[in-house]
């Protein structure tokens, strides 16, 4: 069970940067803007895409260091995710194919909000 986390947790965060490679190179597959292609679309994938990288690697974290299984992990790992997901959208204003959104920033981080949340909800059983 651990090791099938820990590799869903890397395939998730491999999926993301090839996503921000390609939308960087303004490469993005047609298939992500179909998805997303209703009013709201484009925040909703914002929460979706990092909320579940979120509670995917505060599992693993809980995983990881049992020991320390605690809300104050959950907060180290999801403040170190969003200081990442912050330089990311920032670093949007490089390139041209790309607009740095404060809308899909804050959508980011209420999904890894939600996330958060929910790993220490699983904590809490």
């Amino acid at each position: 069970m651990k090791r099938s986390l820990f590799l869903a947790t890397a395939l998730f965060a491999l999926l993301i940067v090839v996503i921000v490679i390609c939308a960087d190179a303004g490469r993005l597959p047609k298939v992500f803007e179909r998805l997303y292609d209703f009013p709201g679309g484009d925040k909703a994938g914002h929460f979706l895409l990092f909320g579940t990288l979120g509670y995917l690697l505060n599992s693993s974290a809980l995983k990881l260091f049992p020991q320390r299984a605690s809300v104050r992990l959950v907060l180290v790992t999801s403040l170190a995710l969003a200081v990442l997901i912050g330089l990311e959208e920032w670093s949007q204003a490089i390139f041209p194919a790309r607009t740095m959104s404060l809308t899909d920033l804050l959508a980011s981080y209420a999904g890894l909000v939600v996330a958060a949340l929910l790993a220490c909800r699983t904590l809490a059983r």
